[in-house]
């Protein structure tokens, strides 16, 4: 492991050991000063930032996205800071924490035998979302996460998902689809986060005006399960309780070639995602490039 990596290690380890056991309020406070000095640096990621929500909210003065990427570094640093806190949380706490709306999506599809998959975009804290799910709802569910370096980062974020009552599957491998649509046909639940896909199996969709790829994953399990494919947004607000909406479901269209069926439904997943973020910008955590205008038109990579 190199100097780098253990350094990266050894400051989330720092996070999940320390900042747990600080009183939230004091929390708040620390992750409010880290994202406004963040912010002040203007670098790469704050920058990128604002570029994106330049597509997000057209015609936005230099001043406005200024006070987007500000809030949206504050609302970032609150995602950290609950999910550094989140294993320490009460399950009292744990319910509380969120407030959704039409979880009836959610309930109905699972009641009626059918397996259900929530697809969300980089918005909130979607780790809160999913330890409400098996707290509140007791209800477990089964994700993907997507292989960090070092690998004892990324050994630490399975476990502390895991600890949250998840299922963990590694994104790579080429064994986690096969996975997923069996916990589908058994009638289970599948939580996968689905804004940004930049391999080559990426579906073009129309995001804010233009071009950019989603992950086909969610579509496509729809399709071959028979499963409930149900858009989920998630927002701040002024309060310690964050938002969410389940939204109705995607239908798999009746006509058309797999692929063909895959481009339609993940348009729609777009669509939905793109009302949430219009909606709350600033709690739209993408620090990367997304759209293809943005990237190597050669090789459709950064």
């Amino acid at each position: 492991m190199s100097a780098q990596d253990r350094l990266t290690d050894a400051l989330y380890g720092l996070g999940w050991s320390t900042v747990k056991k600080l009183p939230e309020p004091v929390a708040v406070r620390l992750g409010h000063t880290i994202a406004d000095l963040a912010w002040k640096q203007r670098g790469k990621g704050v920058r990128r930032m604002e570029s994106n929500y330049a597509r997000v909210v057209p015609g936005a003065s230099p001043e406005r996205l200024a006070e987007l990427s500000r809030a949206g570094m504050r609302s970032y640093l609150r995602y950290w800071m609950e999910s550094f806190r989140l294993p320490a949380w009460s399950e009292e706490r744990v319910k509380a924490g969120f407030d959704p709306k039409d979880v009836h999506f959610l309930t109905e599809g699972l009641a009626a035998g059918k397996g259900v998959i929530l697809a969300l975009p980089h918005l909130a804290n979607w780790d809160l979302a999913g330890a409400w799910v098996t707290t509140q709802l007791g209800i477990p569910f089964t994700t993907v996460a997507e292989r960090l370096k070092p690998e004892t980062l990324y050994d630490r974020f399975v476990a502390y998902r895991e600890g949250l009552g998840m299922e963990v599957l590694p994104h790579s491998g080429g064994t986690a689809f096969g996975t997923l649509a069996r916990r589908l046909r058994d009638g289970g639940l599948v939580c996968l986060v689905a804004d940004r896909d930049l391999s080559a199996s990426g579906v073009e969709v129309d995001f804010f005006g233009d071009t950019a790829r989603m992950p086909a994953g969610p579509a496509l399990l729809a399709q071959q399960t028979g499963a409930l494919l149900l858009p989920v947004t998630l927002w701040y607000d002024d309060t310690p309780v964050m938002r969410g909406r389940v939204h109705p479901p995607v239908e798999v269209p009746e006509s058309g070639t797999r692929a063909e069926k895959t481009s339609v439904m993940t348009q729609a997943l777009a669509d939905a995602f793109a009302t949430g973020i219009a909606d709350h910008p600033e709690d739209w955590h993408m620090l990367q490039r997304l759209w293809l205008a943005d990237l190597d038109p050669e090789k459709g990579r950064p």
